[in-house]
C-alpha cells in the first residue's frame, strides 16, 4: 500500500465513524442542511462554481439514469463530472472527475483539506465527502456535473446546489421510511425537494399518488414538467427502442443494461438531454452511449472470476436491488428466464423489507440460500432472510458464505442460473470476492 493509499484509507476510516445517526435524531426529524452549508461556506462555496448540474433523485433507477447520462454525454464529446453513491468496492467509485475515477492522492488531499477546514465541528460522512467532491469538481473544467441524490432529496446534502439546469426523479417507491416517511406520497414529497424554479423537471414512471405530489411541487416552484408518457415516452420497438419527446423522435438501440425497466431509465436520461437547449447531442452519440453504459450490480452477468469458476455451465447474475419495487423489476426479468431453473443467493440489511423484496420473485425461484453480509455493521441475519423467504413460499436455507451457497447449489448439478441479490453492500462483497 502506497503512502497516498494509506492516507486516503485512514481519512475514510476516520470519517466512516461519523455515521448520520450519531448526529441526527431521526425520530425528532432534525435532518438539515445546516452543517454542510456551514462547511461549504468555510471552503468558499465550491458548489456555486460548478459546471451545469443535472440533479437526479428517486428510489430505484437513479444510478442507472446517471450512468446513461454520463455514457451519452461522453459519447458526444463532453467532459463530465459525476457524484454517485454508494460505492461497491472502492470509495473512489463515488467521484468521477472529468470522466475518470478520482485517484488516491487527490482523494487523500481533498479529505485532509476538508477535515482541516471543518476543524472538528459536527459533520457526517456523507456531508464531508460531498464537500470534497464539490471541491474537486470546482477545480477541474468540465461541461456538466451529474449529481445523484444520496437519500431523499429535500434535505440530502447534494441539494445545496441551488441552480441545476435539469432535475430528474426516477420511480419513487417505499424505501428508507424511517428517514423519508411511511407512504409513497411522503417519500415523493422528499424527492420533489430537488425541483427548482425554471429548471426542467424530468419525471420517470410514478404511481398516481407519487406523481400527484411531484406535480404539485413542480407547479409550486415553477419547474416545467417533462413526464413519462405525457411529454415524453420511451418504448421497446422491434430489437431496439423509440424515444418520442417534445423535440426529438429517435429510434435507438436498447441500453446495455438488461431489464425492461432500463428502457424507462434510458428514456429519463434522454429526456434530460432533450431539455438541454443549445447542447448538441447527435442521435449517433446517443446510440453509442446506450451501447457503452457501465453500471455494475444492476442485473449484471458475471462472466469470469473465482465465483464463476465455481459454477461451470451455470449463469451467475448480480443485482443490488433491495426493496419491493426492485423485487418486482427483477421478477419481470426472471419471467423471461424460463429456460433454466433459478436459484437465489440473498444478503440484506436489517432496515429492509425482506419478504416484500422476495415475494415477487417467489413464482420463479427454485431455492434460496441466505447469507449474512460479511463485514456489514447492520446485516439482516441469514436466519431472518430464510424465514422471510419461506413466508412467501420460497424453499430456503442458510449458508455461512457466498462460496458455501454456490457450492450447495452446484451439488444439484445441471446448468441453472443463480441470481445474487438483496443489497448493494452485498453486491460489493460479491464483486470483491470475484476479483
Amino acid at each position: 500500500m502506497s503512502d497516498t493509499d494509506s492516507a486516503a484509507e485512514r481519512a475514510l476510516t476516520r470519517l466512516g465513524a461519523l455515521h448520520p445517526k450519531r448526529i441526527d435524531n431521526i425520530d425528532s426529524n432534525t435532518l438539515s442542511l445546516d452543517r454542510i452549508a456551514r462547511l461549504l461556506a468555510a471552503l468558499g462555496d465550491p458548489q456555486e462554481r460548478l459546471p451545469p448540474v443535472i440533479h437526479v433523485a428517486g428510489t430505484n433507477g437513479k444510478g442507472s439514469t446517471v450512468a446513461t447520462l454520463r455514457a451519452c454525454l461522453e459519447a458526444a464529446g463532453h467532459r463530465v463530472h459525476a457524484y454517485t453513491s454508494p460505492h461497491l468496492v472502492r470509495f473512489n467509485e463515488r467521484i468521477r472527475v472529468a470522466g475518470r475515477l478520482i485517484d488516491d492522492a487527490a482523494l487523500a488531499a481533498l479529505l485532509e483539506e476538508v477535515e482541516r477546514v471543518n476543524a472538528g465541528a459536527e459533520i457526517t460522512f456523507f456531508e464531508i465527502t460531498t464537500s470534497a467532491a464539490f471541491l474537486a469538481f470546482s477545480r477541474e473544467k468540465a461541461d456538466f456535473v451529474l449529481l445523484e441524490v444520496g437519500l431523499g432529496g429535500r434535505l440530502d446534502t447534494t441539494n445545496v446546489v441551488r441552480h441545476p439546469v435539469v432535475t430528474a426523479i426516477t420511480p419513487v417507491s417505499l424505501d428508507h421510511q424511517a428517514f423519508l416517511g411511511p407512504t409513497v406520497a411522503a417519500i415523493a414529497g422528499e424527492k420533489a425537494g430537488i425541483l427548482k424554479p425554471g429548471a426542467a423537471a424530468v419525471i420517470g414512471p410514478q404511481t398516481a399518488e407519487g406523481e400527484a405530489v411531484i406535480e404539485a411541487r413542480a407547479n409550486a416552484v415553477g419547474a416545467p414538467l417533462h413526464r413519462w408518457r405525457r411529454e415524453w415516452r420511451c418504448e421497446p420497438v422491434g430489437d431496439g427502442m423509440r424515444y418520442e419527446g417534445s423535440r426529438w423522435t429517435l429510434d435507438l438501440p436498447l441500453p446495455a443494461l438488461p431489464g425492461l425497466h432500463q428502457i424507462a431509465n434510458a428514456g429519463t436520461a434522454i429526456a434530460c438531454l432533450e431539455c438541454l437547449l443549445g447542447v448538441v447531442v447527435r442521435p449517433s452519440a446517443l446510440a453509442d452511449g446506450l451501447r457503452r453504459i457501465e453500471w455494475p450490480a444492476r442485473l449484471q452477468r458475471l462472466t469470469h472470476g473465482p465465483l464463476v469458476d465455481m459454477m461451470p455451465g451455470w449463469e451467475l447474475w448480480l443485482d443490488g436491488g433491495h426493496n419491493p419495487a426492485a423485487g418486482e423489476m427483477l421478477a419481470a426479468s426472471a419471467a423471461s428466464w424460463r429456460d433454466r431453473p433459478l436459484h437465489l443467493v440473498v444478503g440484506m440489511l436489517n432496515t429492509k423489507d425482506a419478504a416484500g423484496f422476495l415475494a415477487p420473485l417467489a413464482p420463479f425461484a427454485q431455492s434460496l440460500h441466505a447469507v449474512t453480509i460479511p463485514g456489514e455493521e447492520n446485516p439482516l441475519p441469514a436466519a431472518a432472510i430464510a424465514a422471510a423467504a419461506r413466508s412467501v413460499g420460497i424453499a430456503a436455507r442458510e449458508a455461512p458464505s457466498i462460496q458455501a451457497a454456490l457450492r450447495a447449489i452446484a451439488v444439484g448439478g445441471g446448468d441453472g442460473r443463480v441470481l445474487i441479490c438483496g443489497s448493494l453492500h452485498f453486491a460489493g462483497v460479491v464483486l470483491r470476492d470475484n476479483g
